[in-house]
C-alpha cells in the first residue's frame, strides 16, 4: 500500500502507541480506563470475563474508527506498476488546444478560458522541483523547453486563439517527443475533443507516460460555412466570362433557408445570390461575372452566419493572363492547319519557325511548342525539347510518316518516348476518346450514343511499355495509342501517330480538333491552387523565377512580411514558409518591387463542424491504453490521475463509521444490566 501525503505516520504513531500500551499492561490501563465510566464500582466488584471482553471490544473498535479515520486523510492507495512515485520528480506536459472551435461560450466563459484554468489548476498539484512543457496548436519552439511554476503560468496567459490545427495523433506525438529522464512522464490534453480533432484511427501512445484527456464540455452550436470554390474555366482570358463554382456546407441538423451568398473581384461584388441548405448536407452554385482585365485577381465569398464566423468568408487568387505564347516548328511551310486554327483567337500568340532555322534559345519564350512534319528530326533538337519539358513546357508532335522510322525513333528516344516500330497503312477509325480526361472532360455537355471519331489512313505504331507514363487521348484498336500524352519532369508531351496531312487521316478536319489543340494550350499554363489552407500547406509553388545571389524573395500582406526559403526545382520555384503564415489573407510574393504573384491563404474548415467526441469513442481510440478521462470538478492530483492504481480513501470513511457504529452497538447492547448507584 502506498500514501499520498506520508506525514500520515507521525498522526499514526498517536495512535499506534496507546495500543502498545494496553497489549503489555492491559489490567492497568484497564483500571485508568474504566475510572470515568459510570458503573466503575459495580465492574470492579464483579470483574466478570464477559465485561472485560466488552470493554476490550469497545477499545478496539475506537482505535480502528481512529486508525481508518487517519488513513482516510493519508490517502493511501495500491499500485499495481511501478507508476506515479510522490518521492521522484515529475514531467508534466500539458496541451491547450487553442483552435477556433475553443472560442465557444459556455457557462463558465470561453472554452480557452476554462483550459487556462484547468492548466494553472493542475500546475499546483505538483512540487517546485517538478517541471513542466506547454503545448498549443502554434507548436512554438519556446513551448519546447521545460518550465518551472511560475514560467508555465506566465506561458498560460499568453496563449490565444489560433488558425493553426492540430490533430490528438500529432499532439502525443510532439508531447512523448521530449526526453522525460528519470522523471515520471504526466501528459495531459485540455480540448473540447472535435471528431475533427480526434480523428478515427486507433491512437498510438508511450506507454510509460501517464496520460490525461479533460474534455470540457462545449455546445453544439449550428453552423453554414464556405467550403471549396473551383473553376469551370478552362483559361482566364481578359473579358472573357468566367465560371467558379462555390460549395456550402451545412453542418447544424436544422435546415437553412436564404444563406445570402456574396462573390467579390478586387473589391468589387461580381455576383449575389441566395442558397437553401439541408441539415448536414452540401450545395454547390456556378457563379458566372466577366469584365476581367489582365493581372492577378483578389477574389472573397462570402455569407452571413451566426454564432460562428471564421468559415464565412473564402478568399482566393487567380491570374488574367493577357495571352499564351505558341511556337510552331514545322517541315512543311505550306501547312496551315496550326496557323488556322490558332489565329482565330487573339488570345493564342503564334510564332512559326522552319525546321532548318530553329532558335534554341528562344524556346523559355513559350508555354507550347508544336512540331509538324519534320523531315530530319535531330537529336540535338531533341536535347533542347526535353530541357523544355522538364522545366514545365507542353510539345505536341505531328510526325511526317515519309520520314524514314529509324530516324524518327532515334528522336523519340532522344526525348524519352517510345520509339516507333513500325509503319501501318491499314484504315482503322479511332475507337476511344478519353472523356475523363482534362483535355475533354468539360467539352460535351451532354455525350452521343455513338461519337464521329476520326478515320486513319496511315499510322505509325509505337513500341508498348508496360513501365511508360503513357496516357493515350484517342485510341486505335488493338490498344494502340493514336493521340497518347507522357509526363516528363514539369511537362508533358503529346505524340501523335498520324500526321496532319488529309491523306494519313481526317484529324485535321474533324471537329474534334480545335477543342484537343485548344485544351492542350490552355492546359500548358501553369496554373497555382486557388488557395492554400493555413497550417496544412507550407510549400508554395511559382513558374521558374531565376534569382542573383544576393537576390531574395518577400512574401507581403496587409499586416506583415515574410522571408520564404527558395528551392529550386526543374521547370517551378518552390516557396518554404514552414508556420510563418499565422492569419488568413492575400499574399503577395515581391522579387525587389515586382509582383510576381498572389497567394490566398485561408482557415482549415476542419474546426467547422461543430460536432464532439463521446467518452466512450475517445476510450475506443485508445484501444488496450489506460487512460484517465476525470469529470467535472474531479480531482487532479498526481495519485489521483496516475492511472495504476486503486485509491482506498473512500473505503477507509466507510469502515472508520463501521466501527464508530460498532462501538455504540457494544456499548448500548452488549451484557447490558441495571446497576444501583452506592
Amino acid at each position: 500500500m502506498n500514501f499520498l501525503y506520508p506525514g500520515f505516520l507521525f498522526s499514526l504513531l498517536a495512535v499506534v502507541i496507546p495500543i502498545l500500551i494496553h497489549l503489555f499492561n492491559f489490567r492497568k490501563f484497564r483500571k485508568i480506563y474504566f475510572s470515568n465510566v459510570q458503573f466503575l464500582k459495580a465492574a470492579q466488584e464483579q470483574n466478570s470475563s464477559r465485561e472485560e471482553l466488552k470493554n476490550l471490544l469497545i477499545l478496539a473498535s475506537r482505535i480502528f474508527a481512529i486508525v481508518f479515520l487517519v488513513f482516510a486523510f493519508a490517502r493511501p492507495y495500491f499500485a499495481s506498476g511501478s507508476g506515479y512515485n510522490p518521492g521522484t520528480a515529475n514531467l508534466i506536459n500539458i496541451y491547450i488546444d487553442n483552435s477556433y472551435s475553443m472560442g465557444s461560450v459556455n457557462k463558465d466563459g470561453t472554452l480557452l478560458d476554462e483550459a487556462k484554468r484547468k492548466a494553472k489548476e493542475i500546475s499546483r498539484q505538483f512540487s517546485p522541483n517538478d517541471r513542466f512543457q506547454l503545448i498549443t496548436n502554434d507548436f512554438e519552439g519556446r513551448h519546447q523547453r521545460m518550465l518551472n511554476n511560475e514560467q508555465l503560468l506566465n506561458l498560460v496567459d499568453e496563449i490565444k486563439i489560433s488558425p493553426a490545427r492540430r490533430s490528438l495523433q500529432q499532439v502525443l506525438n510532439r508531447q512523448n517527443s521530449v526526453d522525460a529522464g528519470k522523471r515520471y512522464r504526466f501528459n495531459f490534453v485540455i480540448s473540447d475533443f472535435q471528431r475533427a480533432f480526434t480523428g478515427t484511427k486507433v491512437i498510438q501512445t508511450d506507454p510509460g507516460s501517464q496520460l490525461s484527456l479533460l474534455r470540457l464540455e462545449a455546445n453544439t452550436l449550428p453552423n453554414v460555412g464556405v467550403d471549396s470554390i473551383w473553376s469551370l474555366s478552362p483559361a482566364h482570358k481578359p473579358g472573357d466570362q468566367e465560371k467558379f463554382v462555390v460549395k456550402l456546407h451545412n453542418y447544424s441538423d436544422k435546415e437553412t433557408k436564404d444563406i445570402p451568398v456574396k462573390l467579390l473581384i478586387n473589391n468589387q461584388q461580381k455576383v449575389l445570390a441566395r442558397l437553401n441548405i439541408s441539415a448536414g448536407k452540401s450545395v454547390t452554385d456556378t457563379l458566372d461575372f466577366s469584365g476581367l482585365s489582365a493581372g492577378w485577381q483578389k477574389g472573397l465569398v462570402s455569407i452571413k452566419d451566426f454564432p460562428l464566423t471564421f468559415d464565412d468568408e473564402l478568399k482566393f487568387s487567380f491570374k488574367v493572363n493577357s495571352g499564351l505564347n505558341i511556337l510552331h516548328i514545322t517541315g512543311d511551310l505550306s501547312e496551315r492547319h496550326i496557323s488556322s486554327l490558332f489565329s482565330a483567337d487573339s488570345y493564342f500568340r503564334l510564332s512559326t519557325m522552319p525546321e532548318s532555322n530553329v532558335l534554341y534559345s528562344a524556346f523559355s519564350r513559350y508555354q507550347l511548342i508544336i512540331l509538324s512534319g519534320l523531315k530530319t528530326p535531330s537529336s540535338g533538337l531533341a536535347l533542347q525539347l526535353k530541357d523544355f519539358v522538364q522545366n514545365g513546357g507542353s510539345i505536341v508532335i505531328f510526325p511526317d510518316l515519309d520520314t524514314r522510322t529509324e530516324e524518327f525513333s532515334s528522336f523519340l528516344q532522344g526525348l524519352s518516348l517510345p520509339p516507333a516500330i513500325s509503319l501501318s497503312k491499314d484504315t482503322v477509325s479511332v475507337t476511344a476518346l478519353d472523356l475523363k480526361s482534362n483535355i475533354f472532360n468539360d467539352v460535351f455537355e451532354e455525350v452521343p450514343a455513338k461519337l464521329d471519331l476520326p478515320k486513319v489512313n496511315r499510322h505509325l505504331v509505337y513500341r508498348k511499355n508496360t513501365r511508360s507514363n503513357r496516357e493515350d487521348i484517342l485510341s486505335l484498336p488493338g490498344g494502340q495509342g493514336f493521340f497518347s500524352r507522357y509526363r516528363l519532369g514539369a511537362g508533358q508531351v503529346y505524340l501523335s501517330a498520324s500526321s496532319l496531312k488529309s491523306e494519313d487521316s481526317n484529324l485535321p478536319q474533324h471537329p474534334v480538333f480545335v477543342p484537343l489543340l485548344y485544351k492542350i494550350a490552355f492546359t500548358s499554363v501553369q496554373e497555382q491552387p486557388l488557395y492554400y489552407t493555413i497550417g496544412r500547406n507550407n510549400l508554395l509553388g511559382s513558374t521558374k523565377i531565376s534569382l542573383n545571389p544576393n537576390q531574395s524573395l518577400r512574401l507581403t500582406s496587409a499586416n506583415e512580411e515574410l522571408i520564404p526559403e527558395v528551392r529550386q526545382t526543374p521547370g517551378r520555384t518552390l516557396l518554404y514558409i514552414a508556420d510563418q503564415v499565422r492569419a488568413s489573407g492575400f499574399y503577395e510574393l515581391l522579387k525587389s518591387d515586382s509582383l510576381l504573384s498572389t497567394y490566398a491563404f485561408n482557415e482549415s474548415r476542419a474546426e467547422s463542424d461543430m460536432h464532439f467526441t463521446p467518452e466512450r469513442e475517445l476510450r475506443q481510440l485508445f484501444g488496450a491504453k489506460i487512460l484517465t478521462i476525470p469529470n467535472a470538478g474531479a480531482s487532479l492530483t498526481p495519485a489521483a490521475l496516475e492511472n495504476n492504481h486503486t485509491e482506498l480513501w473512500k473505503l477507509c470513511l466507510v469502515l472508520c463509521a463501521v466501527f464508530l457504529a460498532a462501538e455504540a452497538l457494544l456499548i448500548r447492547f452488549f451484557n447490558k444490566k441495571n446497576y444501583i448507584k452506592t
